[in-house]
């Protein structure tokens, strides 16, 4: 017999750990402290790959598309990601540089979203981001082509060895249409899941250089 997906849906159940509480009264002015603080906290809890991340794209039209992502950074220019400039959410990008983030905790029962304008680091710290990563990432980058129609996994493995091969000797090696591209939020939001559903939702705004903040109903 087939699995029976509704009955599936209604025996799970979320969030059941201990969820932390979440004061927002005593939360900073800016939200880059904040971030980094519940990011420590996610790695302490032993969230699984908490710097994964969603990013929102739309395309020339207008439909919105997304997909997984890895957190490079996150500073004052923004929270930094890379892909392809020539790979679907590349192409995005130089159409409509506008997209959202989300972070998905629920180790703790938290999610971080983020939304603003998109822009494209210099090549050379793309460059430098790329040599700081591992041998894999490299060799990722090299290979290329991403979100092209591939024939065949064969074709990929065949890709994949040569590319690995280059990495290993070739530490340094460029690949020209890897970047890195920085958001930076106009609009930060933290949410603190409640057993009760009394979720705490605290939201940032930038106006001008400053940021004001507001509580959201659940």
């Amino acid at each position: 017999m087939g699995t029976d997906l509704h009955e599936l849906l209604r025996s799970l159940r979320v969030w059941d750990v201990e969820l932390p509480s979440f004061d927002p009264a005593g939360a900073p002015p800016a939200p880059l402290p904040l971030f980094t603080e519940w990011f420590a906290q996610a790695v302490a809890a032993g969230q699984t790959e908490p710097h994964t991340m969603s990013l929102a794209t739309a395309d020339e039209d207008g439909l919105p598309d997304v997909r997984i992502v890895m957190l490079h950074g996150a500073d004052a220019d923004g929270w930094a990601f890379a892909s392809h400039t020539t790979s679907r959410k590349g192409r995005q990008l130089a159409t409509r540089p506008y997209a959202a983030l989300e972070f998905y905790w629920p180790a703790q029962g938290r999610q971080i979203r983020l939304r603003g304008p998109v822009t494209v680091a210099p090549p050379e710290e793309g460059r430098a981001d790329l040599h700081a990563r591992s041998t894999g990432a490299l060799a990722a980058a090299l290979v290329g082509r991403q979100s092209e129609v591939l024939g065949s996994v064969e074709e990929l493995a065949l890709a994949s060895d040569a590319a690995w091969e280059r990495a290993g000797r070739e530490p340094d090696a460029t690949a020209p249409t890897w970047t890195l591209y920085r958001l930076q939020p106009e609009e930060v939001e933290f949410f603190q899941g409640d057993a009760q559903r009394r979720h705490v939702r605290l939201v940032y705004r930038r106006t001008g250089t400053d940021w004001h903040t507001e509580l959201l109903w659940p």
